[in-house]
């Protein structure tokens, strides 16, 4: 069994919340927009991390972590990206590779909205974490845990860490 914690468009915000809710998790996958290095450092600290940089990423994130990450874990093939899509809407950019050689689970971000989708047709798992971060129009930020044994996913959590407002800083 392997844990993973799932989080998206930090903008640069960590919440020290996280590593109570993550502390448990073998690895920590950033679905993009992470806006410091800094975010990763204190990621790092919890569990390692696996990461793509987003559209506002600059430079020093970009240099470190490319714009698809495709792995597996526990024969379940992840593919996470930042700017995705989901079932019926995917971007431009994935939309080749999702229909001719679809992952077991795919994790976006950027929306900033929650979603845990089964896409029927292709028979695979979406997940968009929301944005754990402080920036944006959404409104509670999130996190996603789930558990992979023997290519499947099972114990998926969805974790809310507050409003944006309500933010502990660390």
């Amino acid at each position: 069994m392997f844990r993973i914690g799932v989080l998206s468009d930090t903008h640069g915000f960590f919440d020290s919340k996280i590593a109570e809710y993550f502390g448990q998790c073998d690895e920590i996958w950033h679905a993009g927009d992470i806006g410091d290095y800094n975010v990763i450092l204190k990621l790092n600290l919890i569990a390692p991390v696996v990461a793509v940089f987003g559209n506002i990423d600059g430079t020093p994130i970009r240099s470190r972590y490319p714009g698809h990450q495709r792995q597996k874990r526990e024969e379940l093939d992840i593919w996470m990206t930042h700017i995705g899509g989901y079932p019926g809407n995917y971007d431009r950019r994935v939309k080749p590779e999702i229909f001719t050689n679809p992952p077991g689970l795919f994790i976006s971000g950027h929306s900033h909205i929650l979603k845990v989708i089964h896409d029927k047709k292709n028979g695979f798992l979406h997940i968009n974490p929301g944005a754990a971060g402080r920036n944006g129009m959404h409104k509670v930020r999130t996190l996603v845990r789930f558990e992979v044994a023997q290519g499947r996913i099972g114990n998926l959590d969805v974790i809310e860490l507050g409003t944006r407002s309500s933010a502990k800083i660390s």
